[in-house]
């Protein structure tokens, strides 16, 4: 996440000069137009793909992203470095798109993105309101900003006005959809919406402290008893990896009830039969003996296989049980995903699945349903944490979800899914060109103290410290080096190095004292995303317009 501005100016000559180059980097910025040729319309110049810029996504582009700065105009060197609060013309017209660019490179579409979220000066919450009006009061001095990701602004007074407005969610084991709806007189508006990804590392972090862990006690290191005797589960207790979705949610939760005015809840509580998934044909009292009903495992592979290998078909010699899908693959240990298999057999599949080895016919469809024990786990979970918020709160059925969304033509998207949840997502407007905001939950440190080589033998020098010069790794920062090789603005999160010479997003070796501190990481990664639409969502929004 990189912006390269190419700059001419002197170098500043005292040691608050660098600040204040950054100072003059985020204020000056060239208002020239270029010409519009003879014979085109002003309403869809610079429009166009010859006249917009391909720059990356989260880059921040100029002011006037069709115009090339002069030489020597594009930044003002000289000027101190902007306090909290201050408006940042390049930063805030990245986050709040300025007219004739789109991030995507597309044209712009009214209503495409979503509403900036607004703070009165008490730090209570006001109704989020269009970019565009943003800009306008940001422009005007009536309010500074004061996030950028997600991006917020705050006023200098208070309002009073407030609106119908829901939080609806869509808890997945995997990506949780967000959604904001205004409620109108024909139905609920979408004005904004997120998709939070969960982290699926958790389980490797915490195999790597148990094998850690473990090496202490072998090394000549103080002996460090092992306990099993004193560690009780509490009641309500989840696997570590399972809880930290229900606090994601929960804090997402939280922090929107700070920061919108939302007057109720909307989750939709969805239940799904795995015993159904695994045999769609099974029906009353099916259900209660299981597959191994008077067989042991072994036994029962063995006459389900007439005692032959599955992938050779020869009888009369040593068999093994062997993953379909590898347990280095994330397969499980279910009696779905065990077969037979001879020796030679079995090491030649190695780590392969069954369909990688030759035989897709071995492979069930249905054999991943660990989302859907998750998903099982933590609905009530959910439930318990947002009666704490002591708002109405309005319940959803998968199946009430999935009527809704395909009743009003919507494709399936994890936010969509959120928008149409409940009673109330019958009726639910949706721009088919809505940018969504990707939020991604980031682990904290690595546990590595020093990099090992390929024997294992530990290499370079070890882990640094976290914080230098008051950056951490993840910080949003603004650069902007006036003279040298890395000449020019650059904006991003800083990864930080003990020499004092820092990464800026894809940008190495930045000294440190070029760099002003935009945000504070906050554990998570923010990228806007352009959702997907079917084309009988296209034609039914260009039908209604009509």
């Amino acid at each position: 996440m990189q912006k390269h501005i190419p700059t001419k100016a002197k170098a500043p000559t005292k040691a608050g000069g660098c600040a204040r180059a950054l100072k003059g980097s985020l204020s000056g910025c060239d208002q020239t137009q270029p010409a519009v040729p003879q014979g085109t319309d002003r309403a869809t110049w610079g429009t166009t793909s010859k006249n917009t810029p391909a720059d990356n996504l989260s880059s921040p582009p100029l002011c006037n992203p069709n115009a090339t700065p002069a030489p020597g105009k594009g930044e003002r060197i000289g000027k101190p470095v902007p306090k909290a609060g201050r408006r940042i013309p390049h930063l805030v017209e990245d986050n709040l798109t300025p007219k004739g660019a789109s991030p995507m490179g597309a044209t712009p579409r009214k209503g495409s993105f979503n509403r900036v979220l607004v703070l009165n000066q008490d730090r209570t919450p006001a109704m989020p309101c269009t970019p565009a009006r943003a800009r306008r009061l940001l422009s005007a001095g009536k309010a500074a900003v004061l996030r950028f990701q997600p991006f917020m602004v705050i006023l200098k007074h208070n309002t009073q006005g407030k609106q119908p407005l829901q939080l609806k969610t869509d808890p997945g084991a995997k990506t949780a959809g967000l959604a904001l709806t205004l409620q109108t007189k024909t139905g609920g508006k979408v004005i904004w919406a997120a998709e939070l990804a969960h982290r699926t590392d958790i389980k490797h972090a915490l195999l790597q402290r148990k094998a850690q862990r473990r090496g202490r006690r072998q090394r000549k290191t103080r002996y460090r008893a092992a306990r099993f005797q004193n560690r009780t589960r509490p009641k309500g207790w989840l696997a570590p990896s399972v809880k930290n979705r229900v606090l994601r949610g929960t804090t997402w939760t939280q922090r929107l009830i700070r920061w919108t005015p939302i007057t109720h809840l909307v989750i939709e509580h969805v239940k799904f039969d795995t015993q159904l998934m695994a045999n769609p044909e099974i029906s009353g009292i099916e259900y209660q003996p299981g597959t191994l009903q008077g067989y042991e495992v072994r036994q029962y592979l063995l006459e389900k296989w007439d005692r032959r290998c599955a992938y050779c078909g020869r009888d009369n010699r040593p068999l093994t049980s062997d993953h379909i899908i590898p347990r280095s693959r994330n397969g499980s240990n279910r009696i779905l995903n065990l077969t037979l298999a001879c020796q030679p057999c079995n090491q030649d599949k190695g780590s392969r699945t069954a369909a990688e080895y030759g035989f897709p016919d071995l492979q069930p469809s249905t054999l991943g349903l660990q989302a859907a024990a998750i998903t099982n786990t933590i609905r009530w979970q959910l439930v318990d944490a947002l009666k704490t918020t002591k708002l109405p709160i309005e319940y959803g059925s998968g199946g009430r979800t999935k009527y809704n969304r395909t009743q009003q033509n919507y494709p399936k998207a994890h936010w969509i899914d959120a928008a149409c949840a409940g009673p109330s997502g019958e009726a639910v407007q949706l721009n088919p060109h809505q940018q969504v905001l990707r939020i991604s939950a980031l682990p904290r440190n690595n546990r590595r103290m020093v990099r090992p080589d390929t024997f294992g033998f530990p290499k370079g020098q070890p882990k640094g410290p976290s914080n230098v010069k008051g950056f951490r790794t993840g910080d949003l920062v603004k650069a902007v080096v006036p003279t040298g090789t890395k000449r020019g603005s650059w904006y991003g999160r800083v990864a930080v190095r003990a020499t004092g010479n820092f990464k800026v997003g894809q940008r190495d070796g930045i000294p440190v004292r070029y760099l002003a501190k935009l945000q504070h990481n906050d554990g998570y990664n923010y990228e806007p995303i352009t959702s997907t639409f079917l084309p009988g969502l296209k034609a039914r929004v260009a039908s209604a317009i009509c």
